[in-house]
Parts: structure tokens; C-alpha cells; sequence
């Protein structure tokens, strides 16, 4: 994840990749975020769609150059014959956005989760765990869930 307002959740990625191929299929999708350290998670569940353009150009933009030369660089999920192949891929991509900047691809942006269901989750003793969930419909409405 990478950004959230009121909106949803931003997250980004190639438009190729399997991540993708999967969202395209079904919009719908869940984000879980654990902190395991405090034996607590959230949950986020609801409609993905992809952000305008112009959302990914500007979080592509300022990216890191290596991190924009990767993202032309790597076809993602896609087979390689050796790590050496994908550093020659990497200096080949190096090479051809010498001296100028690095536009974004084509096959990488932004997707937002807008959330319909977002549940909180804490570990309590004798596995009697507090769990709050938010449903939207027309509003949110809170309710408490048995462990």
C-alpha cells in the first residue's frame, strides 16, 4: 500500500503482472495488514479500480530512477533464464534512459481498493479475541463479532 484518503487504499503494480491478471478477472479484493508483535491485524475488503493516469504518473515520478528503470526493466512473473540475463535486462534499460528521464510504462500503475468492510482484530487470552467490523451500506455501521 502506498497511500489512503477518504477514498480507499492506493496500491501499484505492473499491469502485467499475475496481481493484475487476477483483479482483472474479479474486482473484488482484500488487503490484511498484521502487526503480529502486538497480536493485532486489520482487514480491508471491497471494489478495486484502477487510478487516473495521471495519480500513477505522479507517484511513478517520484520514485527512486533505479526503482523507475526496474519497472521497465522486469516482466514480472514472467520466467528468466539466470540472475546475470536480468542484470543485462536492468543495464540495457540503464543505457536507453541515459541522460533523460524515465517516463512511466504503459503496463505499470496505481489500482484503489475502496473499502466495503473493514475489520479490526485483537488476540485476547483463551482465544476469546476482540473483533470490531465496519460494513458500508450507505454509511458505516459498526458491529462486534464473536472470536
Amino acid at each position: 500500500m502506498k497511500g489512503v484518503s477518504e477514498d480507499g487504499f492506493v496500491f501499484f503494480t505492473n499491469y502485467n503482472s499475475d496481481k493484475a491478471a487476477a483483479l482483472a478477472q474479479n474486482d473484488r479484493s482484500s488487503m490484511l495488514f498484521p502487526w503480529n508483535e502486538l497480536d493485532r491485524q486489520v482487514s480491508v475488503s471491497g471494489k478495486v479500480e484502477k487510478i487516473a493516469e495521471s495519480e500513477s504518473d505522479a507517484y511513478f515520478a517520484a520514485r527512486p530512477r533505479a526503482s523507475q528503470i526496474a519497472a521497465w526493466t522486469s516482466q514480472q512473473s514472467q520466467p528468466i533464464a539466470s540472475r546475470g540475463a536480468l542484470e543485462a535486462q536492468y543495464q540495457a534499460t540503464l543505457e536507453r534512459f541515459d541522460g533523460s528521464d524515465v517516463p512511466r510504462p504503459p503496463h505499470w500503475g496505481g489500482f484503489r481498493l475502496v473499502p466495503e468492510r473493514i475489520e479490526f482484530w485483537q488476540g485476547g487470552e483463551d482465544r476469546l479475541h476482540d473483533r470490531f467490523v465496519y460494513q458500508y451500506t450507505n454509511g458505516w455501521i459498526r458491529s462486534r463479532l464473536q472470536p
